[in-house]
């Protein structure tokens, strides 16, 4: 019996009242789900994530929720082959459905890391130092990132269905915002039975996610400036949703990333049957394969130094001479089919578009061998190399044939390139294939305004390479113009798409209760014992200790720099830095004064603090010259306590001055400090 898909709606499974519509095998043409939204509640969907998730997820901190993504990953990647299996049915092969599985697990894994080292153990994040607004110091700015208290709606696209919900789902997940999940039909019933392991788990808040299958028509008309879209499809239905009342007046935030004639160019420095000529070939060759060529990020069009245009077509014929149609299981096959017939129907319609001012050198639109399949009930097709010999064509710039073709274009130079590239008026992402680095400056510099991201691939990156077509978590995925004019992942920029930023003002005191990280001019406390013999739980912001004066001899500035090595004239030659302007004469080695200050502030018997594992932000701001006087004032300015540890990170304000209260030198010193008897908290 044929599966209805299910959707999952204000904590329950919901089950259409009909039929639904027929998803059919991309591979067989059999039937594998129905799928239907008859009957679900979305404007309820959408108060519920509002009045259950978005609580429910606004009290864990961001390590948290890192630590949840953690585990729901781990858990998803150790029942991973059912998700495979079924991914066949999709058209894709084993090294598809990895890109598409493994990828969307691994994009939860790194942002459960990234979250844990760049983000605190809090729910707000604080965007660049305090700003003083005041000559006294008494009134201050600092900009902060809250969780917006909507909801995140994805609509996504059919080429993946598992990694495309969960590079979403993810940075929304970290920044405190619940999800509606909202797969394209077609391949659904896989992102269903990945959502559905999701729910079983149990890891996740209740209301931080749903999943609504099938259409979604009316969910915009139920959002506001608190809540936001990310739409993946194509340009056509990316403006007609931009357009939405509630996009242009009420403030939702909509983003888009829409396919794009992405480019690959291969540089004039390169010469037939060199390491870059076979990487570009195979590169080509790989994005017009890997999934069918259904990737918003797949090679479009392959520009070539007019001289190697013939020896690039002929080892990209041979290189595609090898590829293997069929069913992703039968033996041998190394492309699948595309996600559906009428998909296939849509790449031939953009094909015959295409043809126009181009030229097919390999493949047959008509027919094709198909290992373990049949092309009259699978969606199969050639793969389709094309080549544009016409300068002033605009076919290849302007028409997008989403599957396994690829045009091959001539340029002169690089400034002649950079400007063909640009016709595609705005891209997701370009490859460079060069080993000269000047070339490699000019063409990215040129096509990074009209480009997302800009690979450049040579013999040196290429075994370390993640590809042309593979978007990564870390990166910013996205592109100007027709690519959509969105932004995707990008590590913590991901995250921070989901939070309103905030200038707030008030008193050095009011920033650092809302901070939680101590501003300078805020209250310090002093006395009592040594801020390093409290453990994790009983230091507060702004403990502090005063050590010194400590009077810098010329002795110690010698013994410095004959014990180290660091004889730099300007602490061992008096004439020399006397003729210095900015010293006047013998100074202190800079690393000298600090390792003088941590002697004035260290508690040297064993304790809480377990190790100092690194200096941010030190500035040198005036010279010490002998027999100055320095002291020191370090003041606990931020706790950070580990979820998985039995310490945390406490970031200390150094601040180094000399006799005359003149500051010497300013920085924060990072330490580990114990939890309370050891304790995991």
């Amino acid at each position: 019996m044929t599966t209805l898909l299910q959707s999952y709606a204000q904590g329950r499974w919901h089950t259409a009242p009909d039929e639904g519509t027929p998803l059919l095998s991309a591979v067989d043409g059999r039937e594998v789900a129905r799928i239907s939204s008859t009957g679900v509640d979305v404007p309820g969907m959408i108060d519920y994530a509002r009045s259950v998730g978005g609580p429910a997820l606004a009290k864990p901190t961001f390590h948290e929720r890192a630590a949840a993504l953690k585990a729901l990953a781990l858990t998803l990647m150790a029942g991973k082959e059912e998700f495979y299996e079924l991914s066949a049915a999709t058209g894709a092969t084993r090294r598809d459905s990895a890109v598409d599985i493994d990828g969307g697990f691994g994009t939860l894994l790194s942002y459960s890391s990234k979250a844990r080292r760049e983000l605190p153990n809090d729910t707000v994040y604080l965007d660049g130092a305090a700003e003083q607004l005041g000559k006294n110091g008494t009134f201050l700015g600092q900009h902060i990132y809250t969780s917006r208290r909507g909801v995140a709606v994805q609509i996504n696209a059919f080429n993946f269905p598992v990694w495309g919900f969960l590079e979403k789902l993810a940075p929304a997940f970290i920044a405190g915002v619940p999800s509606i999940v909202k797969p394209a039909s077609q391949s659904a019933y896989l992102t269903e039975l990945v959502f559905r392991r999701i729910i079983e788990s149990g890891l996740l808040p209740e209301g931080s996610v749903q999943l609504l299958c099938g259409s979604a028509r009316g969910v915009l008309d139920h959002l506001g400036g608190q809540d936001s879209v990310a739409f993946t499809g194509s340009a056509d239905t990316a403006a007609t949703l931009r357009a939405h009342p509630n996009v242009v007046s009420a403030g939702v935030h909509f983003n888009a990333e829409a396919d794009s004639l992405n480019a690959s160019i291969l540089g004039t420095d390169v010469t037939t049957g060199s390491e870059e000529f076979d990487l570009f070939v195979k590169q080509l060759v790989t994005e017009m394969t890997v999934k069918a060529g259904q990737k918003c990020t797949a090679i479009r069009r392959a520009f070539v130094p007019e001289h190697l245009l013939d020896d690039v077509v002929a080892a990209t014929r041979a290189r595609l001479n090898k590829v293997v149609v069929g069913a992703p299981d039968a033996q041998g096959v190394t492309m699948g089919a595309l996600a559906s017939i009428e998909q296939r129907d849509e790449v031939l319609k953009s094909l015959r578009a295409l043809t126009k001012s181009t030229r097919i050198v390999h493949g047959d639109p008509e027919t094709v061998t198909v290992v373990g399949g049949d092309a009259a009930t699978g969606a199969f097709m050639s793969p389709i190399l094309l080549r544009c010999d016409d300068r002033d064509a605009t076919e290849p710039h302007d028409v997008e044939a989403f599957g396994p073709v690829s045009t091959i274009i001539g340029y002169r130079d690089n400034t002649d390139v950079i400007e063909l590239a640009a016709r595609g008026k705005g891209s997701l992402v370009a490859s460079v294939v060069t080993a000269d680095t000047a070339i490699a400056h000019e063409i990215v510099v040129g096509l990074a305004p009209y480009h997302g991201r800009v690979l450049v691939l040579n013999r040196d990156d290429a075994r370390e390479s993640t590809g042309h077509g593979s978007p990564l978590p870390v990166l910013v995925h996205g592109g100007p113009g027709r690519a959509g004019g969105g932004e995707e992942l990008g590590g913590i920029r991901g995250v921070l798409h989901h939070m309103q930023r905030t200038a707030i003002q008030g008193t050095p005191n009011v920033l650092t209760a809302v901070g939680r990280r101590w501003v300078s001019g805020a209250d310090r406390t002093e006395g009592g014992a040594h801020p390093f013999r409290k453990n994790l739980a009983e230091l507060a912001l702004g403990d502090t200790i005063v050590g010194g004066p400590r009077t810098v001899t010329r002795a110690d500035i010698d013994h410095f720099a004959e014990f180290t090595g660091d004889t730099f004239y300007a602490h061992t030659d008096p004439q020399a830095a006397a003729a210095n302007p900015l010293f006047g004469g013998i100074v202190a080695h800079g690393y000298l004064v600090v390792s003088l200050a941590a002697g004035l502030f260290v508690d040297p018997a064993p304790g809480p603090v377990l190790a100092n594992f690194g200096v941010d932000n030190l500035r040198f701001l005036t010279p010490v010259k002998a027999d100055d006087e320095l002291t020191v004032t370090l003041t606990a300015k931020q706790i950070t306590p580990r979820t998985s540890a039995d310490y945390g990170e406490v970031r200390w304000d150094a601040r180094v001055t000399n006799q005359s209260g003149d500051p010497v030198a300013t920085y924060d010193v990072l330490t580990l400090v114990a939890k309370p008897n050891g304790e995991d908290q």
